[in-house]
């Protein structure tokens, strides 16, 4: 896969002269990867989304967007962002409009862009919100609105910060399943911030885990789930199951550290039928 994004131990001032500096491993993000950023509040996760889609600017370091330093090349229908407060980027006077916002200032005819608005209006089952004023929409249905005005064009690079956050269960897996759709049939890669570790096997391929600044894991959910001295030096806390299972294993049981939620569950019920055929022979 050919590299898209690089970023090598990078520094920023703030205006109020406060410094962030996100060392530790770089990061690397390929054509058509799922690249899900994990840490607690504070760690740096939304620094070094800024930095890669060219809003903040490094003071010291390497930030690589295809091939170029993002202040020095567009990322106009490259690149894609869904913030973390989406009313920061929900500027249409209807949901309508707001999602055309985007092709319009790229310049696409205006069948064009009536089809495209259409098209993913239809794929996000946004049929009913289509003609609302997004103010008055709700939390989760502002962040399905974001998504889709970032969408509509198909960027290369997809990234979200927190935007699963909030959806009821039925909405996340929706949107999960959406962005995994666009992933596989565009080619789109996508880049998650995320709290919420139960749901990583399902959007990515590849994690990081930032803690106190520093990048401290690269791997696949299933290779992090292996480790939980990286959830304790991370301050953030594995699914019970995993946790459970790791614990079997350090005690001896012959037990595998699965790659999904559902997995660890199979093994776990597996173990206990093996367990309890023993006893009853």
């Amino acid at each position: 896969m050919s590299e898209i994004v690089r970023v090598n131990c990078i520094k920023h001032q703030y205006p109020d002269a406060t410094e962030v500096q996100i060392c530790g491993l770089s990061m690397t993000i390929h054509k058509g990867e799922r690249v899900a950023v994990l840490g607690p509040n504070g760690s740096g996760k939304t620094t070094l989304l800024l930095h890669i889609v060219g809003i903040l600017r490094p003071t010291e370091g390497e930030v690589l967007v295809f091939g170029e330093p993002p202040s020095k090349t567009s990322l106009h229908g490259k690149v894609a962002m869904v913030f973390q407060d989406v009313d920061e980027q929900i500027i249409g006077p209807t949901v309508w409009d707001d999602i055309a916002f985007s092709p319009i200032n790229y310049g696409h005819p205006p069948e064009e862009v009536k089809k495209m608005v259409n098209d993913i209006i239809e794929e996000m089952n946004l049929q009913h919100l289509a003609n609302k004023v997004p103010h008055y929409l709700s939390g989760g249905e502002k962040k399905k609105v974001a998504i889709a005005g970032a969408v509509v064009t198909h960027p290369k690079l997809l990234i979200l910060d927190e935007a699963l956050t909030g959806l009821d269960p039925k909405a996340k897996i929706e949107t999960i399943v959406f962005l995994n759709k666009l992933n596989k049939e565009k080619g789109m890669a996508l880049v998650i911030t995320t709290h919420e570790v139960d749901i990583l096997p399902l959007i990515a391929d590849t994690v990081y885990v930032i803690s106190e600044r520093a990048i401290i894991f690269k791997g696949t959910p299933s290779d992090l789930f292996k480790h939980p001295e990286i959830f304790e030096k991370a301050n953030l806390h594995p699914p019970p199951v995993i946790s459970l299972l790791n614990t079997l294993k350090r005690e001896g049981v012959p037990i595998e550290i699965t790659k999904t939620i559902e997995e660890a569950e199979d093994e776990l019920l597996k173990l206990l039928l093996t367990k309890k055929a023993k006893t009853t022979t």
